[in-house]
């Protein structure tokens, strides 16, 4: 999530967010938190289409799943920790999906092999059943050899 986005939610502007996180910047090693490089903040400039008065200047924060809860403990109010609680239950929801919705697929792909080999298998009776076919037409009629009924 973008700093920007952050302070929204914690009902903060964005610079106080990121003078906490500044001031406590130990907390917050790569895999918690980074800065955008000067091309992803073009990036994502132009895709918002900002004015020359409106936006931010300098690149923003982007935080992980671990970075927002680190959060809680640098922004300390009642507002930071209801928000804090809330985002951490959607990203365990998310990540909940994502494993839920692989787990599907992995099924399903299960699924699609079992299906190739019994179409394999399918083609199999089918040739063996020609080949019993064409060997009973190949075959002489013979009277019938014991007791007859007349």
């Amino acid at each position: 999530m973008l700093d920007e986005d952050l302070a929204d939610l914690y009902k903060l502007e964005t610079k106080q967010l990121k003078r906490q996180v500044r001031r406590n910047l130990e907390r917050f090693p790569e895999d918690f938190m980074y800065e955008l490089t000067k091309n992803e903040f073009e990036n994502l400039r132009s895709q918002f289409g900002t004015s020359k008065w409106g936006g931010t200047r300098y690149a923003p924060y982007a935080f992980t799943e671990q970075g927002v809860a680190m959060l809680s403990s640098v922004l300390n109010s009642r507002t930071a920790i209801k928000v804090n609680i809330q985002i951490i239950r959607v990203f365990t929801k998310l990540r909940q999906l994502f494993t839920d919705n692989l787990s599907l697929k992995l099924e399903i792909e299960e699924i699609k092999k079992k299906l190739s080999h019994q179409n394999k298998n399918i083609e199999l009776v089918f040739s063996y059943l020609d080949e019993l076919l064409e060997k009973k037409e190949n075959q002489i009629s013979r009277s019938k050899i014991g007791y007859k009924k007349d």
